[in-house]
């Protein structure tokens, strides 16, 4: 965190194909290697074969996606007279899309035995379900807030 001046947010350009930013957030967390054109890809056919399955249109399928597994609500380490507390916080927006991103792609990556953009339409298909690992993730990361609320006077904004 620097001290004499605020950092100015890196503003993305929205996916080619269907002019999203979300989207084209989900490629470059996608990328390996600097290889965009393979992430792309992956992306698209992913969210072509879930929109097949799902009778929905690719960007509002991803669109419910986010909704259904971003946190709303998450812990944060407060350290108070030498003991650390667990104190929940709000998630600010970009964050809470940045959380939704990374747990898809972690689940996907965790399903075995197929091509990444199978693996990752069946997540994005189970997430918009309401079922899948990313909001089986979301369900723990609020539990987890919800059992250490007792400390949320210790939160400052």
């Amino acid at each position: 965190m620097p001290r004499r001046r605020k950092i100015a947010k890196r503003i993305v350009p929205g996916d080619p194909i269907h002019n999203s930013i979300h989207v084209q957030m989900l490629i470059n967390k996608v990328m390996m290697h600097g290889k965009k054109s393979v992430a792309e890809n992956i992306v698209y056919r992913a969210l072509d074969v879930a929109a097949q399955r799902l009778n929905r249109e690719p960007v509002d399928l991803f669109e419910q996606v986010l909704r259904n597994s971003s946190p709303t609500i998450e812990v944060r380490p407060k350290r108070v007279g030498g003991s650390t507390y667990q104190v929940p916080v709000e998630v600010k927006s970009d964050r809470r899309i940045a959380l939704a991103i990374r747990w898809l792609l972690t689940a996907a990556r965790g399903r075995s035995g197929k091509p990444m953009h199978e693996r990752l339409a069946l997540e994005l298909v189970d997430a918009f379900n309401n079922t899948g690992a990313t909001v089986k993730r979301r369900e723990e990361v609020h539990r987890m807030a919800e059992a250490n609320r007792a400390f949320s006077h210790y939160a400052r904004f």
